[in-house]
C-alpha cells in the first residue's frame, strides 16, 4: 500500500491548484469540471494533492491552523530565493528560516488561502 494523496478543501480550486502549478513547480493531473472541482495537482515524483471546493461545508479557517498541525513541504535547494519567489506570488513568511540540529533549514509560509506551506533544504535527502 502507498499513500495516494491529501487533500482540502479551499475556497478557489481553481486559483489554489494554478497557483501551486506556477509556484511550486506542480503539474495538474485531473481538473475537475462541476462543482466540487476535484482538482488533482503533483510534482515531478508523483506526489499528489487533491484540491477541491466543497459549497456544502466551509473550509477549515487555515490562517487558525498552526503549521506544526498542517503543511505540505517542499524540498527546495535555495531556501531565500524560494522564500522570495512564493513572497512575490502572494504567500506570508510565517517565521524565520530555522536550521536544526540535523542541519536541514525549514521555513513556514502560507500560501495565498493562508494553507501552512513548508521550503525545506535537506543537508541529507530524505528519500
Amino acid at each position: 500500500m502507498k499513500l495516494e494523496h491529501a487533500a482540502i478543501n479551499v475556497p478557489d480550486v481553481k486559483a489554489a491548484a494554478q497557483w501551486y502549478v506556477d509556484n511550486l513547480e506542480m503539474r495538474i493531473v485531473v481538473a475537475g469540471q462541476a462543482a466540487p472541482y476535484m482538482t488533482f495537482i503533483a510534482d515531478s515524483a508523483g506526489s499528489m494533492i487533491e484540491l477541491y471546493t466543497r459549497t456544502d461545508i466551509a473550509p477549515p479557517d487555515y490562517s487558525e491552523i498552526n503549521p506544526f498541525n498542517l503543511h505540505f513541504a517542499f524540498s527546495v535547494d535555495d531556501m531565500e530565493a524560494a522564500r522570495d519567489a512564493l513572497v512575490a506570488a502572494g504567500a506570508t513568511v510565517v517565521d524565520q528560516i530555522a536550521t536544526t540540529p540535523a542541519g536541514d533549514q525549514l521555513l513556514f509560509l502560507r500560501d495565498p488561502w493562508q494553507v501552512p506551506i513548508q521550503i525545506v533544504k535537506r543537508k541529507k535527502p530524505m528519500v
